[in-house]
């Protein structure tokens, strides 16, 4: 298991979100940190500087470093994702990350306390960028109860922002995404591209904006 797919595991073992890590993280430390630079250190972008990765430990909880990081244990319970490559298992936890916001793969979940299993869609509070680029974060959303207007392949939503895909999504829109690695030359979806989020048309090795006032974004 990488360093980062640990610090994302310690952290939601100890229920904090990211915004929280990084609130504890920058008000120890001579500059501040988002969520979204914590994001980056649990997705293999960047590095947490040695004092922020102390830090974190201490958030955590991590009495032995060595060992959480290095010894057996950071691999216990992978079975045979251990013959995995620090690229494959950052794909397996994108597959199970998938999978898990899928209700046809996830426990049903009470969205509205009555007791009933109902279908859930999470709600993510950070906007895909229909612009400039906004990143998604995993751990700030709200579960809508899913009614009939949505589709019945859909993962999770998004908020639209910006005005780059007008007409055909506007600011503000709640846009309903069904999760997937692939898609074909014209198709619309949202990217992530560097830890930030961007509702666009797939081109031939760019993102396309749909208002001619924005250019492409190379891939």
């Amino acid at each position: 298991m990488s360093y980062g797919t640990m610090l994302a595991w310690l952290r939601k073992e100890k229920g904090y979100t990211q915004a929280e890590a990084a609130e504890y993280v920058s008000r120890r430390s001579s500059k501040p940190y988002s969520h979204k630079m914590v994001s980056h250190w649990e997705n293999g972008v960047s590095s947490p500087p040695v004092e922020q990765f102390l830090l974190l430990c201490e958030l955590y909880g991590v009495g032995d470093i060595q060992g959480a990081f290095r010894g057996a244990d950071a691999v216990a319970g992978l079975g045979s994702l251990k013959k995995l490559n620090a690229l494959g298992r950052g794909r397996d936890a994108e597959y199970i990350s998938m999978l898990t916001g899928n209700p046809l793969f996830s426990e049903s979940e009470d969205c509205g306390g009555g007791g009933q299993p109902r279908r859930c869609i999470r709600l993510y509070d950070a906007p895909a960028a229909a612009g400039s680029g906004s990143f998604l974060d995993s751990d700030s959303y709200a579960e809508l109860e899913a009614d009939g207007t949505v589709p019945g392949d859909a993962d999770f939503a998004v908020r639209v922002s910006g005005d780059s895909m007008e007409p055909r999504f506007v600011d503000g829109q709640v846009i309903f995404v069904k999760g997937q690695q692939t898609l074909e030359i014209g198709e619309t979806g949202v990217f992530a591209v560097n830890g930030d989020s961007y509702v666009k048309k797939l081109g031939r090795g760019e993102l396309v904006s749909l208002n001619p006032a924005y250019g492409p974004i190379l891939i």
